[in-house]
């Protein structure tokens, strides 16, 4: 098998994935990983897999595109998706984790098979044989130079930001209130911060007015949608970011009785609750600015941040155009997964890293490529993502807008409806598992 050996550039998601499911193939796996040696503008420890934005895997619903994603990864065997399940804290409909537990669980599962050798240190170049480059939106620039000469296209990049995480023991649990919208009062599984009226103008009014890190306005095409600042939401308009992120609808202000005006949400980052994000507040604020910007969020007067928000660029490759169908360089035994490719978010990068290694068994065997069903959210994000004719690619996570239509014309409500896709999706893809026994057929612990 040492012949065989694949090297997977990249400790993230995508590259623990790739790694864990080559093992499991009997591919003996180097996994390299530039931390703690090399340090990244956005990663905060050495750990593999380490979240370095939200906590948040998105919705568990069924009939969610994000739900349905991980019913797909569940069945096709993904280790991270049931290390996300496993480190799981209370996040209402969503699969959010603690972010260190779920780490530790990604490590033991790659300590746990042998034949993965994990070598720390930074990638300068591409490695000879087959290899998954799984480097992130963040990868080193020396191997970016070297990937993108490699592929022969244009580097597209857009600015991604994360939000600040406080400690719960200073916050003020008098004004905070435990609910998750429409739920009851006292119950579910967000704090609320309620602001009236003059606290949500003053707020917006210092929010849109504060010091940033990066001087200047963004275009809007600079700014990945699913993680805008939330100054830049604000500048949009007053009331823009109170019908986002701060929309109070579902929520009942205790001391009142009523709804408040807005409100901000805060979840939990790990099972003691110990600490919480700000759900929506990904920002650019200097570090001082969100000192005195978020404190003025009633029951955070006195709050202590225990990491900033930060911002950064992240860099993707044109997909459509420098890659096949399985996200390989052609006419290389190169492959990319996770970010770089422009797939966007934590459950698409486990995908990626998946579905990496599974075209990588199937290259080494000679067998077929896989060719999941496009009426998956995977299958869909992958044909869209390396698709020729996709124009002004863009970061795009699963979304029921990749799919194709319901084929038997009936008129259906939008609930209903995604539920019919989920139920086709799942059909479809079992029914192509059962004819790739090579791949999905009992993977065998090298």
């Amino acid at each position: 098998m040492e012949d065989m050996r694949v090297t997977v550039v990249g400790g993230g998601l995508a590259g623990c994935e790739c790694a864990c499911q080559l093992a499991d193939r009997g591919i003996p796996v180097t996994l390299h990983e530039m931390r703690p040696q090399t340090a990244s503008p956005a990663h905060h420890t050495a750990s593999l897999a380490e979240l370095v934005c939200s906590n948040s895997f998105k919705s568990t619903r069924p009939d969610s595109a994000a739900g349905l994603l991980k019913e797909e990864l569940s069945r096709m065997g993904s280790v991270l998706v049931s290390c996300a399940r496993a480190a799981a804290v209370p996040a209402g409909g969503a699969l959010a984790v603690d972010r260190a537990r779920f780490s530790r669980l990604v490590e033991e599962q790659v300590a746990a098979r042998p034949s993965i050798e994990v070598v720390r240190g930074e990638v300068r170049d591409v490695p000879e044989g087959p290899c998954v480059i799984a480097a992130g939106p963040l990868c080193s620039p020396a191997l970016s130079e070297r990937l993108l000469a490699l592929v022969g296209g244009d580097a597209l990049s857009f600015f991604d930001a994360a939000a600040p995480i406080v400690d719960a023991s200073t916050l003020d649990m008098d004004v905070l209130f435990t609910q998750s919208r429409y739920g009851e009062a006292g119950g579910g599984d967000y704090l609320n911060a309620p602001l009236d009226r003059d606290e949500y103008e003053a707020f917006i009014d210092a929010l849109v007015g504060a010091e940033r890190v990066v001087l200047r306005d963004f275009e809007r095409r600079d700014l990945f949608q699913a993680c805008q600042p939330a100054e830049e939401v604000a500048r949009t308009g007053r009331d823009a970011i109170r019908f986002g992120a701060m929309k109070p609808v579902g929520l009942t202000d205790p001391r009142t009785g009523r709804r408040p005006w807005a409100a901000v949400q805060l979840r939990a980052e790990n099972a003691e609750r110990s600490a919480y994000n700000l759900v929506g507040f990904q920002t650019n604020l200097t570090f001082a600015e969100q000192r005195r910007v978020f404190r003025m969020i009633p029951g955070l007067e006195n709050a202590e941040f225990f990491r900033y928000g930060v911002m950064h660029r992240n860099t993707f490759v044109d997909s459509p155009r420098v890659l096949d169908a399985t996200f390989r360089v052609p006419g290389t035994r190169v492959r990319l997964a996770g970010q770089i490719t422009g797939t966007e978010g934590y459950t698409e990068a486990i995908a990626s890293g998946l579905l990496a290694a599974l075209n990588t068994v199937a290259d080494l065997a000679g067998a077929d490529p896989v060719a999941l069903p496009r009426t998956g959210a995977l299958g869909s994000l992958v044909a869209y993502a390396t698709d020729p004719a996709t124009e002004g690619y863009q970061p795009m996570h699963a979304n029921f807008g990749l799919v194709p239509p319901l084929s038997d014309g009936r008129r259906r409500s939008k609930r209903d409806r995604y539920a019919a896709y989920a139920e086709r999706a799942l059909a479809d893809l079992d029914a192509y598992l059962a004819t790739r026994p090579d791949l999905f057929g009992g993977a065998t612990r090298a």
